[in-house]
């Protein structure tokens, strides 16, 4: 009973190796995608391990940091350098590494919020309006000519 369980759920030996050889394969082309956050990373990245892990694949914590940081796409660039650099990456766990990560990518994104509310301020349209030339404008808005310190003569409100 327990082999036809086995065979009916992993499938026989010759479906094992074939399934293991299609995760190693994807686990070697392994790359982050355009727009991926680093959880959606992270997901895939767990997903393919676990199945590997469970076809009797065995990966050390080195291999597996190092594999997540070389899929990182270039504007990761600095981080990846900054963790090779500060960390063992034979010690860090792969969840602590995906933490680090997502701590930077949540930093990132405020300080591009920030700069997208910043840029939105910046761009402000200002109406032109032609100048009253005659003496009878000049005289009703002489007091706001002063308070805007402007040379004398009125903007025409049109």
């Amino acid at each position: 009973m327990w082999d036809v369980l086995e065979v009916t759920h992993e499938g026989r030996s010759d479906v094992k190796r074939a399934k293991k050889h299609v995760l190693i394969q994807e686990y070697e082309l392994f790359r982050m995608q355009a727009g991926e956050s680093i959880i959606e990373v992270q997901k895939r990245f767990t997903h393919i391990v676990n199945h590997l892990i469970g076809l009797g694949k065995t990966i050390d914590k080195e291999e597996l940091n190092i594999k997540v940081l070389k899929c990182l796409n270039r504007a990761w660039q600095p981080k990846v350098t900054a963790i090779i650099e500060s960390r063992d990456l034979t010690t860090l766990s792969t969840a602590a590494l995906f933490g680090k990560l997502r701590e930077h990518e949540i930093e990132m994104n405020r300080l591009k919020e920030q700069e997208n509310g910043e840029r939105k301020a910046r761009s402000i349209a200002l109406k032109t309006t032609a100048v009253a030339e005659d003496s009878e404008a000049d005289s009703s808005c002489d007091s706001e000519v002063e308070t805007l310190n402007m040379p004398r003569g009125c903007l025409a409100s049109s």
